[in-house]
């Protein structure tokens, strides 16, 4: 048997997110094991790096499966794609060693979540990015972020429905960036809990529009309990961009994305 990674992206508009759930529910994982197992010519699971929920996309996801089928990596790719539906794409294929695992070997992830600060909703992107009508001061934003970064018990800042055994994570950065009426919240860690990153967005937001002032992210946060904090954000603008392994794994890298961005976001990763 060898083992296979994959990189995946995918549109989560149309799925009830990553994991396969009872028959009848269109979620990321069915359906790619689903086109994996027809080039393969035997049943396929796959393991991933990082369950995303319901309309959250992904360009950055990781899996690992294993097959004994004698394919070459660009017929993975290929004939992966054929089979996949259009809101779906296999980005690259590479073999790893066994002692490879999609999750356990993680030594971080890195989300984006995308807000579009404008009086008027978008159409082409209303599934691509949260708008938000309120003008917000970035500047504020940053200054809640500074609360958040580093190794905290983020209970405040997690769903109540989590099954994480432990809330203590560590945030290595939580940064923003503006272009033009597009803001990026970027996070960085080590691991992330349910809705951790939609409800630090939440928080920002609120700052940001001026309810509340930039040391509330740290009352929040110190406070341990859900219900002190902003109403969840939407899934729309919610991106898996990266999966960090060590080295020695030496997996492809490619552009974080969202790939609509301006390319003047593209150096977000390096920082």
């Amino acid at each position: 048997m060898a083992r296979i990674a994959l990189g995946i992206e995918y549109d989560g508009t149309d799925f009830r997110g990553w994991q396969t759930q009872q028959p009848g529910v269109r979620t990321v994982q069915e359906c790619l094991e689903e086109a994996l197992s027809k080039v393969a010519n035997h049943p396929v699971a796959v393991v991933c790096a990082g369950r995303t929920d319901a309309g959250v996309h992904g360009t950055g996801q990781v899996v690992h499966f294993d097959s004994d089928a004698p394919r070459e990596m660009k017929s993975w790719i290929m004939g992966g794609n054929t089979n996949l539906p259009y809101d779906i794409t296999i980005r690259w294929a590479t073999p790893v060693s066994e002692d490879f695992h999609a999750r356990f070997s993680a030594v971080s992830r890195r989300y984006r979540y995308v807000i579009y600060n404008h009086s008027r909703p978008p159409a082409l992107y209303r599934n691509q990015v949260t708008w938000n009508h309120r003008p917000l001061d970035i500047e504020a934003m940053r200054a809640a972020a500074t609360y958040l970064e580093g190794s905290h018990d983020f209970t405040s800042y997690r769903s109540v429905h989590c099954q994480a055994k432990s809330p203590h994570k560590t945030l290595h950065s939580l940064r923003l960036y503006e272009h033009g009426k597009v803001i990026v919240l970027e996070a960085h860690a080590n691991a992330f809990l349910m809705h951790m990153v939609r409800n630090m967005a939440g928080v920002l937001m609120a700052v940001g529009a001026g309810k509340k002032p930039p040391q509330w992210a740290g009352e929040v946060l110190a406070a341990r309990d859900r219900r002190q904090a902003a109403a969840t954000a939407h899934p729309y603008g919610l991106y898996l961009v990266e999966i960090e392994y060590p080295e020695e794994f030496a997996l492809p890298k490619e552009p974080l994305g969202p790939l609509w961005l301006p390319d003047q976001l593209d150096t977000f990763g390096s920082a």
